[in-house]
């Protein structure tokens, strides 16, 4: 974009730049840039506007706008015929008797689309103006609506269209200023690239921003024709066609005019038709690209309505069910008056804020049946309105209560097309067009269904993802347990991360499982696959695991175990498993591995952190591998880390590096476990992220235990003989021991209890000792032990019953209760909330 006073050269006559693409020869056009403030005042002028309009800077900077163009007089009928411009995408061209009350018109109604206009110049007479009478110049112009955060407002082009005529050459007959897209022609780089050239006032950021929003608009092109036009850019085409363009524009006026077309007319018909469709085409095959590039609804609705703003529509408003907005399913009858529909988007070319208070986003309602858009949803078919008349915005505004939306809608051509797919109504779009803007017609009618039916398919698609997606979240986290983040003697903290949108539902697992003795188990494990299948299997392990850890099994016997169950359920999954049991007592780990990556322990003495060496053994369902446990001895303070190979397997790179990343991150002096959980991941996705591997994914479960311990001081245990003589005394020891650790209010209840227990015990124990032990931790934890196997249950006792009464006392005292087998027999247990400390 040139703002020299070059001349153009007439085409294959030595212009600059040779001959461009089209048959137009190449050129350069003086440019004038002028800056408009939200007040009217001009805030830029550029070198091309004092040549054109002949006015220094200094003395055009901070006056009207409208002031400095007082031009008048119309163009004559011999210099130009008056034309119907072309309409398409961005253009909104007349022939103004001045380009100064086009300009005043413009910021008046305050237009946010752009406009582009012809006039005749008559004084100051520009500088370029060489002859007597060369003071009147043919000017072409346009003007941009600018929005942000700066202070400017409208950004206004105007060229010398005499300099499109080159020495020699025949007069055109017919120029015209328009707008298009910037992929409709070579030169939208140039644009980018040059116009802050001529911007020299304006900062970086803030031609930057202009650039952008002309890119988005469209950009200047001078058109010869309807089908004929070309970019104003540094180097640009000029055709040198007239007669066949005359005819096509005669043919163009009788048809707006509702006229026959001549005869003799009737070829340069037909290519007006075909030049229409071709548009209409490349218009949907636009959309089409544009819409649907993520499966998420809401991302999905919001690039429909931009789509077609402002090319197709000044106002896009998209209406959806409510059972589609609620990812819900619905009848697929026929839509009625009782029908809910949400507007989930607007989009408009209008004044930020204009339509959000009277139709804001994700109002909900009904519509009535005697509305167009009743119409639209029931017929399935689009309603086209040419024009709304005051009755029918009169009727529309009444669905909208005390908000009216007359002013907003009367006078506009409305379209309004239905979202459907699979023969049944999803939504609907109201496409509004302002009224200075050409009305819908039946080829735009036609343009609307068709991208309806695009736009439907696509929404159908996110739609149905989105349900899906809900579904298999719903499933996933049913499936994952919430563990508390405190037990006896550790504190525990979980993260799962699903892997990539497509498979969010997977076979990775963790949990914790409270033991008889304090004890607590940790699990972690992946079944591999991803999807329903594995979830499901996943689900099946899970369970199996919780039941077998209730049943106090070692380690290594749990998993095989739990390796024969997943052959007798099929040989489809294979799964990794690692499983841990802690004693805060003993201050002992005992763990068991299934093919699953090994543990980090984190020492709490130097910091030091290693990955435990265990037995690797073979994934659950191989059958036929024998499991070993490890014990590990362990210190107040130090953290168990366990995670599946999500978090530190990438495709390409050695898992060691993984490995090496989860040790050092774990190690990572942190404020809380989540805390610490969070620096592990991060750390593992920069470490991948470096690597150049890309994003996750697998999905990730991991699980952080702090190892606190339990003081001895915090244990009490006894022995005792299977004899009912002991109950009194055992009530007694456990007074005395919770007054010596300040649990005198807790006594009563506590001894109430512990007896019960104990007379249970006494009287079903063989010939073992009955053991039993008091834990003071976050709560006070009692265990009863005894050699009989069968657990016992809560019976209803009737008023003369002499037994039956004893855990229905414990179950409406204790804050938890239970049971559970041991290697020896069984044991009953139940805690006791505590005061703070």
């Amino acid at each position: 974009m040139d703002h020299g006073t070059k001349r153009d050269a007439p085409a294959g006559h030595g212009a600059e730049g040779g001959t461009a693409a089209g048959g137009f020869g190449a050129g350069r056009i003086p440019l004038a840039v002028v800056v408009v403030d939200r007040v009217g005042l001009v805030s830029h002028w550029s070198t091309g506007a004092r040549r054109l309009f002949g006015l220094p800077k200094e003395d055009a900077l901070g006056r009207p706008a409208v002031d400095l163009l007082p031009v008048s007089g119309a163009l004559p009928e011999d210099e130009g015929e008056r034309g119907a411009g072309w309409h398409g995408a961005y253009t909104s061209y007349a022939d103004h008797d001045g380009l100064g009350p086009g300009l005043e018109s413009f910021l008046d109604r305050g237009l946010s689309y752009p406009a582009a206009g012809r006039a005749r110049l008559t004084a100051p007479a520009p500088e370029s103006a060489a002859e007597p009478g060369a003071g009147r110049v043919d000017v072409l112009w346009w003007a941009y609506p600018l929005v942000g955060p700066g202070s400017e407002r409208l950004l206004v082009l105007a060229a010398d269209a005499d300099a499109l005529q080159g020495d020699g050459a025949e007069a055109f007959e017919r120029v015209a200023p328009g707008f298009a897209l910037h992929t409709d022609f070579p030169g939208s780089a140039d644009l980018a690239r040059r116009l802050p050239e001529i911007l020299p006032s304006m900062s970086v950021g803030e031609s930057a921003r202009i650039v952008a929003q002309i890119l988005e608009l469209g950009y200047p092109i001078m058109e010869f024709s309807r089908s004929e036009q070309v970019p104003v850019t540094p180097d640009w085409g000029v055709p040198r066609r007239a007669g066949r363009e005359a005819r096509r524009e005669r043919a163009a006026r009788a048809r707006a005019a509702g006229e026959p077309v001549p005869d003799d007319l009737r070829d340069e018909a037909e290519d007006l038709e075909y030049a229409a469709v071709r548009e209409h085409l490349e218009f949907l095959n636009e959309v089409s690209s544009r819409i649907g590039t993520s499966l998420d609804l809401s991302r999905t609705v919001v690039e429909v309505g931009k789509a077609v703003v402002p090319r197709f529509t000044d106002v896009a408003g998209t209406y959806l069910r409510e059972q589609v907005v609620a990812g819900e399913g619905f009848d697929a009858g026929v839509p009625d008056t009782t029908t809910m529909w949400h507007r989930v988007a607007l989009e408009h070319t209008d004044e930020p804020g204009r339509w959000d208070d009277v139709v804001p986003v994700g109002e909900a309602m009904p519509f009535p049946a005697h509305t167009p858009f009743f119409r639209c949803m029931t017929t399935g078919e689009p309603v086209l309105v040419p024009r709304i008349s005051e009755q029918m915005g009169h009727a529309v505004a009444s669905q909208f209560e005390k908000r009216d939306i007359r002013p907003l809608i009367t006078g506009r051509s409305m379209l309004v097309v239905p979202l459907k797919a699979r023969q049944v109504v999803l939504g609907f779009m109201i496409l509004l067009r302002h009224p200075s803007r050409q009305a819908f017609n039946d080829m735009d009618r036609v343009t609307g269904a068709e991208l309806a039916a695009r736009a439907g398919l696509v929404l159908d698609n996110a739609r149905m993802y989105t349900y899906q997606e809900n579904v298999a979240e719903t499933l996933q986290d049913s499936m994952l347990p919430h563990i508390p983040p405190r037990m006896a003697g550790c504190d525990i903290a979980t993260r799962y991360l699903p892997g990539t949108l497509l498979g969010r539902v997977g076979g990775d697992w963790f949990d914790s499982v409270k033991l008889p003795g304090a004890r607590t188990a940790f699990v972690v494990g992946d079944v591999m696959g991803h999807g329903l299948n594995s979830a499901a299997m996943m689900g099946q392990l899970r369970t199996a695991v919780q039941t077998m850890a209730g049943l106090d099994l070692p380690p290594a016997q749990l998993l095989r175990n739990l390796d024969d169950l997943a052959q007798r359920l099929g040989d489809t999954h294979l799964a990794t498993c690692l499983y841990a049991v802690y004693d805060p007592i003993a201050s002992e780990l005992r763990l068991a591995n299934a093919g699953h990556i090994p543990p980090v322990l984190v020492r709490a003495a130097d910091g030091r952190s290693e990955l435990l060496d265990l037995p690797t053994g073979a994934p659950i369902g191989v059958g036929g591998v024998p499991f070993e446990s490890v014990r590990v001895r362990v210190e107040p303070g130090d953290r168990l880390v366990m995670c599946t190979d999500g978090l530190v397997e990438m495709r390409g790179e050695d898992i060691g590096v993984g490995l090496a990343t989860l040790c050092e991150s774990a190690a990572h002096p942190a404020a809380s476990m989540d805390d610490a959980c969070d620096t592990i991941i991060r750390a593992l996705a920069a470490t991948f992220s470096e690597a150049g591997g890309g994003g996750r994914k697998d999905d990730v479960a991991l699980l952080m235990a702090r190892l606190s311990g339990i003081e001895q001081g915090h244990v009490a245990e006894w022995r005792l003989v299977p004899d009912p003589s002991e109950v009194p005394r055992v009530r007694a020891m456990v007074r005395e021991q919770l007054h010596e650790w300040g649990l005198a209010k807790q006594a009563d209840n506590a001894e109430l209890m512990v007896g019960e227990l104990v007379t249970n015990a006494v009287r079903h124990a063989h010939a073992r000792p009955v053991a039993l032990r008091l834990v003071r931790g976050d709560t006070l934890l009692c265990e009863v032990e005894d050699d009989d196997h069968e657990l016992p249950t809560l019976l209803s006792a009737g008023p003369t019953d002499e037994a039956g009464r004893g855990l229905r006392v414990v179950s409406r005292l204790a804050r938890e209760w239970g049971t559970s087998r041991t290697g020896s027999g069984k044991s009953v247990w139940f805690e006791l909330t505590l005061p703070r400390r």
